[in-house]
């Protein structure tokens, strides 16, 4: 019996891949990102009555104005590669929120957050453009959903997946926080760091085809690493590659992303 579990979890798991868009990275999706919507809409809602809405603010203006401005680049990006299902699946908001966070996120729907901790090392609109591409990615990519499936995985088995939302609300909603980037435990940090590099990659190109210079994102990520003053844990403690790696992949990247810019 125990044999037949382990066989039959093995083939939901390889009947459950699904490829990322544009990178073609095998990825698992036995969750899909419409289901865990309304738990996406209810948590950002959350989110937004619990900490300061700053969007009224200078700051919180050009986040708003880069945001709209890249979601429509990639939206049309999205169609012209022959994704039209995808891109028509968001319902973007952007919202700047008060908080000493160094941080941003992307919640699946194109539900965005960045905190006032991160602004100052943005610095410009095109700062800004390096962390909104990037946030976009995760949910192009469908990142969260990924992470939730792997998590559920994880933490209660194949077998009850089928069950899982709704009839463990809590362990559905941590690991939910966690997919997103609220949150995060060891057993995922590997997992993360994959995420973070591949959407790097495809922001790089996200920014650029919306106009801004995609060589602007290292520098940004130089600006980070200053900002870390050596504090930064251990790259295998960290759910973020380190900031000299994200660098260096940043530039392994830059020409292509560069033919988008000059386009």
């Amino acid at each position: 019996m125990k044999k037949i579990a382990i066989l039959f979890c093995a083939g939901l798991v390889l009947y459950s891949c699904a490829k990322v868009p544009l990178t073609g990275r095998n990825q698992l999706a036995l969750i899909s990102n419409e289901e865990i919507q309304p738990l996406v809409d209810e948590q950002y809602d959350q989110v937004l009555k619990e900490d300061k809405v700053v969007t009224n603010t200078a700051d919180g203006q050009k986040v708003l104005k880069v945001g709209k401005r890249m979601a429509e680049a990639v939206e049309s990006y999205l169609v012209s590669q022959g994704y039209q299902e995808l891109a028509n699946s968001f319902d973007w908001e952007f919202n700047l929120l008060q908080s000493d966070q160094v941080n941003a996120w992307c919640m699946p729907g194109g539900k965005v957050a960045f905190y006032t901790g991160i602004m100052p090392l943005t610095q410009t609109e095109t700062g800004i453009a390096v962390v909104m591409g990037h946030e976009i990615a995760h949910a192009v990519a469908s990142h969260s959903a990924e992470r939730m499936s792997n998590g559920m995985v994880t933490n209660l088995g194949v077998s009850v997946l089928s069950s899982a939302i709704g009839q463990n609300p809590s362990m559905t909603q941590a690991i939910f926080l966690q997919s997103v980037g609220i949150g995060g435990e060891l057993g995922m940090l590997s997992f993360s760091r994959k995420h973070e590099l591949e959407a790097d990659e495809l922001g790089l190109t996200f920014m650029a085809i919306a106009g801004y210079d995609p060589r602007e994102a290292p520098i940004f990520w130089e600006r980070m690493l200053a900002n870390e003053n050596g504090q930064a844990p251990p790259e295998f403690l960290s759910t973020h590659p380190a900031s000299q790696t994200r660098i260096d992949k940043l530039n392994k990247h830059m020409s292509k992303a560069l033919t988008f810019y000059k386009e």
